[in-house]
């Protein structure tokens, strides 16, 4: 078990995927605003960035894991042009304000959205060209049984892209990150989304999260090969590549 399998928003006997349920229903209505605002919005280039890394393949059939509000596959609808995208979370809050998005964007023929677990995926073996996560893959309640149905639902020679948040390793970033994850990101998220959980829970899983050639090694042992990873501003943010 991982150390951020362990962390659970609230302190109930409910499992961690019921407890992350809950949280992001409660927070959806600022999830997005709190998001760009405590990255001061160095998230934007970060998406970009990881995005256009798949670029070169092409994909057309994708699967958008932890989906949120829908910004990720929004994002990729606009810089890839695949034909279809399926955003799936397990927080119907979330995807609601993700459907109106897509639907005022106009991409409604493009986006749909679909309650799933991570953990017991429903789509076939062997139907997606791509599958992403952005920011959601430290709140999986058991990561090698979710990268393992990732694996599942990925074509011979698919793409698996994930953007996490990191904690930097260098001083004096290292320090002045760890004083923002702690004390800075709790405050204004009590403050913005009103659940006194949310944004202690999410920089603590940040912190205990495997990263770099530790999260290599995972994927590799979840059957992914031609795994990379780059660290975006002094590895606040880290993007792995992986290919079935």
């Amino acid at each position: 078990m991982y150390e951020q399998e362990k962390i659970k928003p609230y302190h109930s006997h409910e499992h961690k995927r019921e407890q992350v349920e809950r949280m992001f229903d409660s927070i959806a209505h600022s999830y997005d605003l709190l998001n760009h605002f405590l990255s001061l919005g160095i998230d934007k280039s970060w998406r970009r960035t990881a995005i256009d890394s798949l670029s070169p393949f092409r994909p057309q059939q994708m699967l958008d894991i932890a989906t949120g509000t829908g910004d990720f596959a929004i994002l990729s609808a606009r810089r890839l042009h695949p034909e279809s995208i399926i955003g799936a979370d397990i927080s119907e809050g979330m995807m609601q304000i993700g459907r109106k998005k897509v639907e005022e964007m106009g991409l409604n023929d493009v986006i749909r959205f679909q309650r799933e677990d991570c953990g017991s995926l429903s789509f076939p073996d062997n139907t997606f060209d791509a599958v992403t996560v952005a920011y959601g893959v430290r709140n999986f309640e058991n990561l090698d049984q979710g990268l393992r149905e990732i694996h599942r639902v990925l074509k011979p020679g698919g793409h698996l892209l994930i953007i996490e948040l990191s904690s930097p390793r260098h001083f004096p970033i290292k320090q002045v990150f760890s004083i923002y994850a702690r004390i800075v990101m709790p405050s204004i998220g009590r403050l913005i989304s009103k659940d006194h959980s949310a944004y202690t829970y999410l920089p603590a899983t940040m912190a205990a999260f495997p990263q770099g050639e530790v999260m290599q090694g995972i994927l590799k042992k979840a059957g992914f090969n031609e795994v990379r990873f780059k660290r975006f501003t002094f590895g606040i943010s880290t993007m792995y590549l992986a290919k079935k």
